[in-house]
Formats: C-alpha cells, structure tokens, sequence
C-alpha cells in the first residue's frame, strides 16, 4: 500500500501530462512499519532464540570434536543462524539428492510429547565426509546423481554419532533422549513434518579442511515451545542444582578418558659429583659411590616430578619398586 498515490500527486501528473510544467510529483515519506505476517505468528522471544542459541552453540563445539577426530581434519562448526519458518519454505529450497536424517527426540517428562527432528548435510558436506572416510583428501566433487547403499550408510553411521550428542547439549535443560531413525536421500519423500508447520530452523556452519558449507535441523515449533515452557528459571542460567550423584559419574568420565595417558616414570637412586678428568677415564667395574645408603628410599618422578618414595627390590628376578610413602606436596 506505500505505492499509493495522494489525490494532489495525482492532480500533478495530470496536470503535467497535459504539458504543464510541474514536477514529477514526489513520494509521500511516512513512518516506516515492520510488515507482521499474522499467518505465521512467531511464537519465540528474543530471550528464547537467545537459549536455542546457547544450546546448539554447545552441540556444535561437540560435533567440531567429533567430526575432527573421525577425519582427523580441523574441522570447526558453528551457530549460523535460527529461524522461525513454515517447512515447505525450507524444503522447497534443497537440492533434488540430499542426505536427510529423522531423529527421533523422546523427552523424559510425561507433559511432553516426544517429537522428531530433521538433520539434513548438504551435498558438499557429504561427498567431503564420504571421501575423506574412504581413505581420500575429503575434497568435494559435484554430484547429479542419487547415493549408492555404501555412502548412505558411511553418512548414517556420522548421524548415529551426531544425534546422539544432542543429549548432552540439552543435558543442562531438559533430558531427552535422541535416536536416528532413518535417512533419506530425496526430501520431497520425507513426512516426518508437515509441510505447513512451523519449524525452528538452525543453521550450522561447517569448516573441513578447504571446504565450507552448511548443517540444517528442523524442529516443530509446537514441540520447541513445550520444552521450552518446562525450563526453570534457575536452568536458563548457568547456575544448575548440584547433583552429587552426577558430579561422581562426571568425575569418573574425566579418569576414565586420561587413563590411557602416557607418562614417563623414572626411579632416581642418587646422586653425586665427579670430576671431568675422573668422568673420561672410567672403566668396566669402575665404582662410583652415592649420595645414599642401600637401605634408603629412592624418589619416583613421573614427569620429571617427585610423587612417590620407594624401597629397592626384586620381583621375579627383575628389579622393582615398591612404594611406600606419597609426595603430598605434588597430589594437592
């Protein structure tokens, strides 16, 4: 309705149509208005999109450690963008072929519905995975044609992995529990959604080695916003109840990952001072005495660092340690 003219422009440009000299008449400036699309109310506040953000800023941290381990790539990911939108709007927009994953999200709490959720890669993500996974430099090669079995379960077995760190991404908010369903290669196919519902759509950028393109997923708005409406205002924030039950369990998770680090231990039996000259001119059966007696302790450094006092002695006719006493200055 801004292209409408006033009745004095109109008189103008008739007047200058019948060879008067008057100006072209001009716009009308008013107050510029936001147009609201009452057909597709949003349902998310500034404060909400702020939450998903911060939710799927951590999931994407998890899917950079992820996928750089499986590729052993720098791979880095981060939140594009979230968006509010009708799914045939986002649907419509995707290639013919195109990696499409149904997540299955069972929410454990009895006033929610489970719900399901769309990952979709596109075609430059998934034909860099598929050629770095089977042994090549992950670049991308463009594709018009539909995936064979073996790339649709190289991409299936990424998915599994991928859905399941949506649980620890929405561990500080709700608990839900995820599971891949199936993965489509043809979205028009996909029922999962309907068409005219209303999705939040997140956006994610992926960075593999020389390659850079997107992640989608799409959730029912419906079921965002019920999940939502169960978040405490304490759980909004970074200060969550302190669950000792769960802070052994992540204890445990922490040794458990670096127990297979490699350290280097060393058994330091004495020390002394030699002379050069006495040092060049040492011999086969040369005795050269200690700062210490036989029956003393000997340290044990591990990492060049004092954490044990030890006794000298034999086991199985090798030589041993035994310990007998902890550093406390180093275990603090």
């Amino acid at each position: 309705m801004g292209d409408v003219l006033s009745q004095s422009q109109i008189d103008e440009l008739l007047k200058s149509m019948s060879g008067g000299s008057a100006p072209a008449p001009k716009k009308e400036e008013g107050p510029k208005y936001k147009a609201y699309d009452f057909k597709s109310p949003k349902k998310f506040t500034k404060d909400d999109i702020k939450i998903i953000h911060d939710v799927f800023d951590v999931y994407s941290r998890l899917v950079s450690s992820y996928l750089t381990v499986e590729t052993r790539l720098n791979c880095q990911v981060k939140v594009l963008s979230i968006e509010e939108q009708r799914y045939f709007e986002f649907s419509n927009a995707l290639e013919d072929y195109t990696m499409m994953g149904s997540i299955a999200i069972a929410v454990k709490d009895d006033d929610i519905a489970d719900t399901v959720c769309l990952m979709q890669f596109s075609n430059t993500i998934t034909l860099s995975i598929i050629d770095r996974l089977l042994g090549g430099f992950g670049s991308y090669l463009d594709l018009n044609r539909d995936f064979t079995e073996i790339e649709i379960m190289i991409i299936r077995r990424v998915m599994v992995k991928m859905s399941g760190l949506l649980r620890e991404a929405w561990s500080d908010y709700i608990e839900v529990e995820p599971s891949l369903m199936g993965v489509e290669t043809n979205s028009r196919i996909n029922k999962s959604i309907s068409a005219d519902d209303i999705i939040v759509l997140v956006t994610l950028e992926l960075e593999m080695n020389t390659t850079k393109n997107i992640i989608t997923l799409s959730i029912p708005a419906v079921s965002m916003s019920e999940m939502m409406g169960k978040f405490s205002n304490r759980s909004k924030r970074s200060g969550k109840l302190f669950d000792p039950g769960k802070e052994v369990e992540l204890r445990r998770s922490l040794l458990n990952r670096v127990s297979n680090s490699s350290l280097k231990l060393n058994a330091l039996m004495g020390k002394t001072t030699i002379e050069l000259g006495d040092l060049i001119t040492l011999h086969p059966n040369d005795i050269i005495p200690l700062d210490m007696q036989i029956d003393e302790n000997v340290s044990v450094l591990i990492n060049d660092k004092v954490w044990y006092e030890a006794k000298l002695g034999t086991l199985n006719n090798k030589k041993a340690l035994k310990i007998v006493e902890l550093n406390k200055h180093q275990m603090r």
